[in-house]
């Protein structure tokens, strides 16, 4: 591992695969050589890295080959079609779609959470909903405080969890209302521009949309808590990256005191307490957008439920809730693998 390691980028030229390359250079990621993979659309694209520019290339059958690590942010259907193609090829990947996460064989992984249900022959790891991660980055620590039963979660999404177009309408539609033309939506569902409305993903029979529907599923498997109740609401706003969360953790028993919980989230790798009341500072996407760290705040007793905290999260999207928290876990794989050599 010492020579570095041979990288692909599936997806290289959205809002994520962005990322992947910033992160490569600021953590110093071993990387020895890099494919950068798209769809023929996006060939022949050059995107800047570590001095030299490197050419976008149509992801193939070979696209693969003496690769040791294959980041993917794709989407689902380009996962389940190029994931096994990868793993043949003898590349581990870490996917950041929907396609494996809740498959029983594929670990699905916060690093600071449950890193310890990656085995040595496991060649594809799941990367959660960016919600999931943002959400149990501040929930997991708390279980040390005693047994959570419940929580109840209105999430406040960013357009960066729709990728780079959705940013981009976010910002065309505010522009046209400033200006005072019509504000006519082009990715998004309903206009975004200074409005809100619920997470543009289907809705089942029971009334939840799929966001909805993966942040508790997700979180069931990743704490390994199947039976643990969960009520989420997602809701789009228009900010233009990091997503924010209002959290109500219930305890099986008594709650633990607020200090007790800043205490914990304070200790917590990856965790940023804001909870200045005096100056009411909170944790805020303007804060949050850019760095890696989750923030939490709001931290106090529930009024109306004896056996309740509450809490106010805020965490980068495009980071935490996708790309740094992939290179995480290729950094843990490899730096194991290496010691175990």
């Amino acid at each position: 591992m010492s020579d570095g390691l041979n990288v692909a980028v599936l997806g290289a030229t959205g809002a994520v695969g962005r990322e992947f390359l910033d992160l490569f250079e600021k953590r110093a990621f071993p990387v020895k050589s890099l494919r950068l993979l798209a769809s023929e659309r996006s060939a022949g694209v050059a995107i800047p890295f570590r001095g030299t520019d490197v050419k976008v290339e149509t992801v193939n059958e070979k696209s693969f080959s003496g690769v040791d690590v294959a980041f993917f942010s794709a989407g689902a259907g380009r996962s389940r079609q190029w994931a096994p193609v990868a793993i043949d090829a003898g590349a581990v990947v870490v996917d950041n779609s929907s396609a494996f996460r809740m498959d029983p064989t594929v670990p699905l992984v916060v690093p600071e959470i449950n890193f310890d249900s990656v085995r040595p022959e496991n060649r594809l790891i799941a990367n959660p909903n960016c919600s999931a991660i943002i959400l149990l980055m501040a929930v997991a620590p708390l279980r040390k405080l005693g047994t959570i039963g419940r929580l109840i979660v209105s999430t406040y999404q960013s357009a960066s969890g729709g990728g780079a177009a959705m940013m981009q309408d976010l910002l065309d539609q505010s522009k046209a209302y400033l200006e005072g033309r019509p504000v006519i939506p082009k990715v998004t569902p309903h206009p975004y521009a200074f409005n809100l409305f619920s997470h543009n993903t289907a809705i089942d029979a029971t009334g939840a949309n799929e966001e909805e529907s993966k942040v508790v599923a997700e979180s069931q498997k990743i704490l390994e808590m199947p039976e643990l109740k969960i009520n989420v609401t997602c809701v789009r706003v228009p900010v233009l990256r990091a997503h924010s969360e209002s959290v109500t953790v219930e305890f099986v028993d008594k709650a633990p005191s607020e200090e007790l919980v800043r205490q914990t989230l304070a200790q917590t790798e990856g965790v940023r307490v804001v909870d200045d009341r005096a100056s009411n500072h909170f944790p805020m996407p303007w804060e949050s957008s850019g760095q890696g760290d989750v923030l939490v705040g709001r931290i106090r007793q529930d009024p109306s439920h004896p056996s309740a905290v509450c809490l106010f999260v805020s965490g980068d999207q495009l980071l935490k809730g996708a790309a740094l928290n992939a290179v995480q876990i290729a950094e843990k794989i490899f730096a194991k693998a290496s010691v175990s050599v």
